[in-house]
């Protein structure tokens, strides 16, 4: 009887420091994972069905040195509703995927940045040209979570592409620029072959 009551106390005990734990920071008012998203970008996407999408404004935030994440949405009233994500990822990290797969899902920031379509905005000019400088070395990818017309998000997902990506984007650098492509399909394998997968 004893060791039962032990061992009740103790799971009772390990429960209540994890709780406390685990909700410390947002019961003490400190910093939570929804702080920081302060740089604020403004870009056209191209949706699935080949409609010009919003332009969508971007609340993004670095979560490391290889990854900003953004939050994104169609106006910015306070209430506006998370529409979609996107993330920006290191040239050298996205490019480990097989060039089918990042073609579907990701496109080049560099490309996306020459359109003149993406506004760095609430900054000085130096300053955002410094952020279009550095999210010109990232590739993108957006999830987009509540599609346009629905009276809420129904659990389909998309994946909009940025105005200015095509498939003859990635065949005349063939990853040659900000790194290269870890798969199969390469630039040894000639254009041909990278035009039927599109």
């Amino acid at each position: 009887m004893y060791r039962s009551m032990l061992s009740l106390f103790f799971v009772s005990a390990m429960s209540v420091l994890m709780f406390c734990g685990v909700t410390a920071p947002a019961l003490s008012g400190g910093p939570g994972p929804d702080d920081g998203y302060d740089i604020h970008v403004q870009a056209p996407h191209l949706m699935p069905d080949g409609s010009l999408g919003a332009p969508f404004h971007h609340y993004c935030k670095g979560i490391s040195d290889q990854i900003l994440q953004c939050l994104l949405f169609e106006t910015i009233y306070p209430k506006a509703p998370l529409v979609a994500i996107e993330y920006f990822v290191a040239k050298d990290l996205a490019r480990k995927l097989p060039l089918i797969q990042w073609h579907r899902f990701f496109h080049d920031r560099k490309v996306e940045i020459a359109t003149g379509r993406v506004q760095v905005l609430d900054l000085p000019e130096d300053e955002a040209e410094a952020v279009a400088e550095a999210a010109s070395k990232t590739d993108g990818v957006i999830y987009h979570l509540w599609q346009k017309g629905k009276e809420f998000p129904d659990g389909t997902v998309t994946f909009p592409q940025s105005l200015g990506h095509s498939l003859t984007n990635r065949i005349s650098s063939c990853g040659a620029e900000g790194g290269s492509w870890r798969s199969p399909l390469n630039c040894d394998r000639g254009h041909e072959s990278f035009l039927t997968l599109g």
